[in-house]
C-alpha cells in the first residue's frame, strides 16, 4: 500500500516491499474478517437485474468448491482451467484453487476449440470448470486430453460423463475449509500470453504476484483505501480471463475490500458501457485504448449521460493527444496511462495526483520497481531521447516464476537479472517513459526509426477516423515506407477508397508530424486484426502484406 504523498519522488525514494515468507491471495482478499459484511460483487444478470454477493458469501462459496477439489484428490498443484466471463463463479473458481494450492488457469470464454486445446495441453489441467458453450467445445478435444479427469460445469447438465454441476457441488458441500499453507512464492495462477513467435507462453505467477501489482494500481487510481465508509467501486470491460482484469482490477479491488461490478457481455458495447457507468455510479475503471477508442466513435463531442468517475486507467497501447482531451471532456477526469506485461505487470504508471501528466508519456517507474532502457549490446542507456528495450530489474514481486514448461523462452526473458519486455521507449530528462513500439512494430524508413503509436496517435485525431493501425512494408529505395490501415467513420469511403480522404490524412500527418512519417499507402478496411484484449495484431497485417506481395511478384513472373 502506497503512502499518500503529493510528490512522486519522495513516494518512489520512500517506497519498500514488505512481502511476507507465508501468502495466500483467498486469505488476502475474500477470508479477511473486517470485510465479511461488505459488498464484494454486484453481478449484472442477462436481464439486468443486479445481485449483490457479499465478501462472506464469496468466501463460503470457495470453501465449498475447495472440499470438492479435496474430494475429487486433485493433487497439489494441479492445473484448474476456467472457462468462464465475468461472474461470481469465475471468482469463487479463482478462491478455491488458492485456498486448496491449486494453480488456476483463466481461460478466455470466446476461444475457439483449438486454442482452448493447446493451453489444456500444454498445462497439463486436470480440471475444467466451464459454462454450457464452453462444454461443448471441451467436448469436441476431451479424448485428447488424458490429463483431464474432470469438468464441473456452472450452467444446467443432463448427467455428461465426466461431467459435473456446480451448483450440485455447492450443496453438498461444506462451507468450512483451512486454507493451505501457501509461501508468497508459491504458484498461484497461470496466464497464457501470445508471443511474437511460437505458441502462446503460459506465464506462471505467484501469490506475492498480488502485492507486487498493489503499487501499480493505486498510481493510476490516485491511491486507494480499505477503510470504511467504502466509495469506490470498480469495473472493467477486460475479461478476468487476462491480466488486466483479474490482477489490475478484480483482486487488487478485493485486497482494499473495495466492491467489483460483474458482467458477463459476449462483445464491448459502448452504449452499454456509458450506460452502466452512469446508472451504478462507476468510480474507477480501467478501459483498454480499443474500448476508449470505441467509445469515442460512439460518443465524438457530447454526453447525455451524467458520468461521477474518480479514476481512469488505461494501457496496452498508446493514447494520444485527441483521445486524452476527449477524456477529458466527455468522461470528466484524466485517463492515467501505464504499462506492464503479463510476465511483470504495472510496472510504469501516470498518476495525476502526485506529478504532471506529459504527452504521450506512460509516465514514470512505480515505486518498487526499477525500470531502464538497454540497447543491443545489453548497455543501459543513460542519454534522454535515445531508444532502447524497456527492462525491469526482475527482482521485484509482480516479476512472473517463468514460462510453464519452457525454459528456453524463459532464459530468452531474464538475462542477468534484468526482465526483457521486447517492447522499445525512450526516457526523458525528467524519467519520463515514451513508448515507441514493439522491436518487430519500429518501422526503418528513409533512415529514421518510426514507432507507429506516434503516426496512428496522429491519424486518429483526424475526424474522419475511427480506427487505425500503421505498419512498415517494403521499399527498394527507403527499405519501407508507412502504410497505415483505417476504419474509416463513414464505410461508404471503403467501397471508393475515397483519394480526397487519404490525402486529407497524408497532408495532415506530415504538418503535424513529419514529412517522413506520413503514410505513403493508405487502404480503408472495414475491420482490424486484434487480440481478444483488443490490441491490434500489427504482425498479422504485415505478414498479409508480404503474402501479398509474394503473390504479385509470381503473377508478374507468369505475365512475364
Amino acid at each position: 500500500m502506497l503512502l499518500k504523498l503529493n510528490n512522486y519522488d519522495d513516494l518512489y525514494s520512500t517506497f519498500k516491499w514488505n512481502i511476507p515468507e507465508y501468502y495466500n491471495i483467498a486469505s488476502d482478499t475474500v477470508d479477511k474478517v473486517v470485510y465479511k459484511n461488505r459488498t464484494a460483487l454486484f453481478n449484472i444478470l442477462n436481464n439486468g437485474k443486479i445481485e449483490k454477493w457479499s465478501f462472506l458469501d464469496i468466501k463460503r462459496s470457495a470453501n465449498k468448491l475447495a472440499n470438492a477439489f479435496d474430494y475429487l484428490n486433485l493433487e497439489h498443484n494441479a492445473r484448474v482451467g476456467i472457462i468462464l466471463g465475468q461472474c461470481p463463479e469465475t471468482a469463487i473458481s479463482h478462491m478455491a484453487c488458492f485456498k486448496s494450492g491449486k494453480i488456476s488457469i483463466p481461460l478466455f470464454n470466446l476461444f475457439g476449440k483449438d486454442a482452448l486445446f493447446y493451453r489444456l495441453k500444454n498445462s497439463k489441467a486436470s480440471l475444467v470448470i466451464c459454462d454450457g458453450i464452453g462444454l461443448l467445445k471441451i467436448k469436441q478435444v476431451f479424448h485428447k486430453l488424458p490429463n483431464l479427469k474432470s469438468i464441473i460445469c456452472v450452467d444446467e447438465i443432463d448427467d455428461r460423463v465426466n461431467t459435473l454441476s456446480f451448483k450440485k457441488i455447492l450443496e453438498e458441500s461444506s462451507d468450512n475449509y483451512t486454507n493451505k499453507s501457501t509461501k508468497s512464492f508459491d504458484p498461484a495462477t497461470i496466464i497464457y500470453t501470445s508471443g511474437t513467435t511460437g505458441g502462446p507462453k503460459g506465464a506462471l505467477l505467484p501469490h506475492r504476484t498480488l502485492l507486487g501489482h498493489i503499487p501499480g494500481v493505486e498510481m493510476p487510481h490516485e491511491f486507494l483505501s480499505s477503510s470504511e465508509p467504502v466509495t469506490d467501486l470498480f469495473w472493467t470491460p477486460a475479461d478476468w480471463a487476462w491480466i488486466g482484469g483479474l490482477f489490475d482490477v478484480l483482486l487488487p479491488a478485493w485486497h482494499f475490500g473495495i466492491p467489483v461490478v460483474s458482467h458477463r457481455s459476449q462483445k464491448f458495447d459502448p452504449e452499454f458501457t456509458f450506460d452502466l457507468i452512469s446508472k451504478l455510479n462507476i468510480q474507477n475503471t480501467f478501459l483498454p485504448p480499443t474500448a476508449l477508442k470505441m467509445m469515442k466513435s460512439f460518443n465524438p463531442s457530447s454526453t447525455k449521460y451524467k458520468l461521477n468517475l474518480r479514476t481512469i486507467g488505461s494501457g496496452g497501447e498508446a493514447l494520444g493527444e485527441d483521445m486524452l482531451e476527449w477524456g477529458k471532456k466527455i468522461l470528466g477526469v484524466s485517463i492515467n496511462e501505464f504499462y506492464g506485461q503479463t510476465e511483470c505487470n504495472l510496472t510504469i504508471s501516470n498518476s495525476g495526483a502526485i506529478m504532471p501528466t506529459k504527452q504521450g508519456s506512460i509516465g514514470k517507474p512505480v515505486p518498487g520497481h526499477e525500470v531502464r532502457i538497454m540497447n543491443k549490446k545489453r548497455e543501459f542507456i543513460k542519454d534522454p531521447g535515445v531508444d532502447g528495450e524497456i527492462v525491469v530489474n526482475n527482482n521485484t514481486p509482480v516479476a512472473f516464476l517463468k514460462y510453464w514448461e519452457n525454459d528456453k523462452e524463459t532464459q530468452n526473458k531474464v538475462i542477468n537479472g534484468w526482465l526483457h519486455t521486447g517492447d522499445f521507449a525512450f526516457r526523458d530528462d525528467e524519467g519520463y517513459f515514451y513508448f515507441k513500439g514493439r522491436e518487430d512494430d519500429i518501422i526503418n524508413t528513409s533512415g529514421y526509426r518510426v514507432g507507429p503509436s506516434e503516426v496512428e496517435d496522429c491519424i486518429l485525431s483526424h475526424p474522419h477516423v475511427d480506427m487505425v493501425a500503421v505498419i512498415g512494408v517494403p521499399d527498394k529505395v527507403r527499405g519501407n515506407i508507412i502504410k497505415a490501415f483505417i476504419i474509416p467513420r463513414n464505410k461508404n469511403d471503403i467501397l471508393t477508397q475515397n483519394k480526397d480522404l487519404k490525402l486529407s490524412i497524408q497532408n495532415d500527418v506530415k504538418v503535424k508530424l513529419a514529412a517522413h512519417e506520413y503514410p505513403r499507402i493508405i487502404e480503408f478496411v472495414e475491420e482490424l486484426p486484434m487480440t481478444t484484449t483488443g490490441k491490434i495484431i500489427r504482425k498479422d497485417l504485415r505478414e498479409n502484406e508480404t503474402t501479398l506481395n509474394s503473390a504479385s511478384v509470381v503473377l508478374l513472373y507468369k505475365l512475364a
